[in-house]
């Protein structure tokens, strides 16, 4: 019994195991049934599983059916409405194609416009994208065209600055085009080209500067002139404004160029054309004889170019080639004062431009270039005039000569030049002066005593006495109390001798103006000049006539009182000196006269 109701538990268990297992069969998704079949072949009573599960399984297959049957009128009315709708649908389907095929027929002229449409925008959006490339490539072409026509025209710095404009801002935009990189490539041959025809320029205005030097040095020797007749004028009458200064002030800034850089300035270089003036009317300023224009547009473009150092070495070393062919005289100088002049005209043209261009540009040439070449030209031109002034012989072309250096020194000094050095070379010419006045006179004397006819002078009325007085200084109250006609002592040639050593004076005064010597320096040179006149020159005269193989006694009794007056008037002579050189004999050791020394020694004869 016990067993029976055991195995009946296990029964009902294991059925309600297997309603367990079938249940989750039914609501478990497939992807799980395979552990939940596991635990029913784990078990013995698998074919009591499976008697069930056939069991569920017509079951369901009954309530299928059940559903079918009861659910089987409706869906034979579905399939009824459904093939009906096959219909309609198949009506419609005839009315669409046939709408589609009206509209095809239709919409051809349409498709027709729309692609036309297409295109004029695919057009237009082509002409819009060309013109915003025209837009940025436009400016570049026309800066290009503005630079070849500045180029041209030869405004090679503006040109320059277009070149850099072109460069830097305008191609960048447009670099990835094909004639931008051809212009790319060209713009080294640009900057060649710039400087090449500026370089050019230069060159030009270099020979003009050398062809014209001695018209730049007329002017600013006539101005040094002007201004010192004017100093002579305002010395004499001190009320009367001070006049201009004849030395131009003269910019030091660089950036004269753009003054001076317009279009027409640009094609000038070298010397503008100005008519001679008279010496009467105002000189225009030497420098403005000169167009300095390719100078600065040539500095500036080696500069923004970065090659400034070479275009200085070049500048510099082309004038000093033109220096020294300035501070070559030419061979016939001394012949004539108009070949001194041209020559110190030269010199004086080449430092007023370098001067000019000192003041006017940074560093394209300094002071120590400037003293390098005019030591040279100190040293030059004094050789030059100690060699051609030797040759001079007319005391008259030596003292025009030595008021020319005078002016060519106080001209250059006028710039700031140190002429020192010609003043003292001055004093050299002074004792070659002096030897040709010597000699000059040494001919007046000997024409003089050779004319003379060695008897006293007779006089017949008080005109012809006092005109003898006037000539000579002779204080006789005895001849004054005698009645006319009288006689004097001496012959003619005493008041012409006596004439003649003033005139002698007068002379060596005139060499010594403008010298800047003091007063006693100038009378000493004077005193030595005169006793080398009597003593030389006077003496020699005398000791020829006294050796004339002709010469009677009577005529050697006229010449001994002839001679013993001229010694008396030796201290007129010196009367005469003081007075004109305002030096008294008693202030410092003045040369005394010693001409009486050797008028008695002509005597003793």
């Amino acid at each position: 019994m016990e067993r029976g109701k055991m195995a009946e538990l296990e029964s009902l268990e294991t059925a309600a195991e297997h309603e367990r297992i079938l249940r989750e069969i039914e609501s478990t998704d497939t992807a799980c049934i395979g552990p939940t079949l596991r635990s029913v072949y784990d078990g013995e009573e698998h074919g009591r599983f499976m008697e069930k599960l056939e069991a569920r399984i017509r079951n369901h297959d009954r309530e299928i059916e059940k559903m079918c049957n009861f659910h089987y009128q409706g869906f034979v009315d579905s399939i009824t409405e459904l093939l009906k709708v096959r219909g309609e649908a198949q009506k419609l389907k005839h009315q669409v194609t046939d709408t589609n095929r009206k509209l095809q027929s239709e919409g051809k002229e349409l498709v027709v416009a729309m692609e036309e449409l297409k295109q004029c925008r695919l057009q237009q959006r082509n002409i819009s994208a060309t013109v915003d490339k025209l837009t940025l490539c436009l400016p570049v072409l026309e800066m290009y065209s503005k630079l070849r026509e500045q180029m041209t025209s030869k405004r090679h710095y503006p040109a320059l600055k277009t070149l850099e404009h072109l460069e830097h801002t305008y191609l960048p935009q447009v670099s990835h085009y094909r004639f931008c990189k051809i212009m790319v490539d060209n713009i080294p041959k640009l900057r060649e080209e710039i400087k090449d025809v500026s370089m050019s320029d230069l060159k030009d205005f270099l020979e003009s500067i050398r062809k014209h030097s001695d018209k730049i040095g007329e002017t600013a020797m006539k101005q040094a002139q002007q201004q010192r007749n004017l100093d002579n004028i305002v010395s004499q009458h001190p009320r009367i404004g001070g006049g201009k200064k004849y030395k131009k002030d003269v910019c030091a800034s660089s950036d004269l160029e753009v003054k001076n850089t317009s279009p027409m300035s640009e094609q000038d270089s070298g010397i503008l054309d100005v008519e001679d003036e008279d010496d009467d009317e105002e000189v225009p300023g030497a420098q403005d004889l000169v167009d300095f224009s390719p100078v600065y547009r040539c500095l500036h473009i080696y500069s923004v170019l970065g090659a400034r150092e070479t275009f200085e070495n070049y500048y510099r070393k082309q004038r000093r080639k033109q220096a020294r062919l300035v501070l070559q005289p030419p061979s016939n100088m001394h012949e004539t004062l108009d070949g001194y002049r041209k020559y110190f005209n030269q010199i004086v043209g080449f430092f007023v431009v370098e001067d000019h261009i000192l003041h006017t540009t940074q560093g394209l040439v300094n002071r120590a270039y400037i003293d390098e070449l005019w030591e040279m030209a100190l040293s030059k031109t004094i050789a030059a005039l100690r060699t051609h002034s030797s040759y001079c012989s007319d005391p008259n072309l030596v003292l025009d000569l030595k008021n020319l250096i005078v002016l060519f020194a106080d001209t250059l000094q006028g710039y700031g030049f140190p002429v020192n050095q010609l003043f003292d070379m001055l004093l050299e010419i002074r004792d070659q002066y002096s030897e040709t006045l010597l000699k000059k006179w040494s001919g007046v004397f000997r024409n003089i005593l050779d004319s003379d006819n060695y008897s006293p002078i007779p006089v017949a009325n008080e005109e012809l006495y006092k005109k003898i007085i006037g000539q000579f200084p002779f204080q006789d109250p005895e001849l004054e109390k005698q009645p006319f006609p009288k006689k004097f002592p001496f012959s003619e040639f005493v008041p012409k001798v006596y004439n003649q050593i003033k005139e002698f004076i007068y002379a060596c005064l005139k060499f010594s103006e403008d010298l800047h010597l003091s007063s006693t320096e100038v009378d000493d040179m004077i005193r030595k000049s005169t006793n080398l006149l009597l003593t030389r020159m006077l003496s020699n005269c005398l000791q020829t006539v006294i050796k004339k193989r002709n010469t009677g006694l009577t005529e050697l009794v006229q010449i001994i009182i002839n001679t013993t007056h001229l010694e008396k008037s030796c201290k007129f002579l010196e009367e005469f000196i003081t007075n004109i050189t305002n030096v008294l004999p008693e202030t410092v050791h003045t040369t005394k006269l010693y001409g009486t020394t050797t008028f008695k020694v002509r005597k003793s004869w």
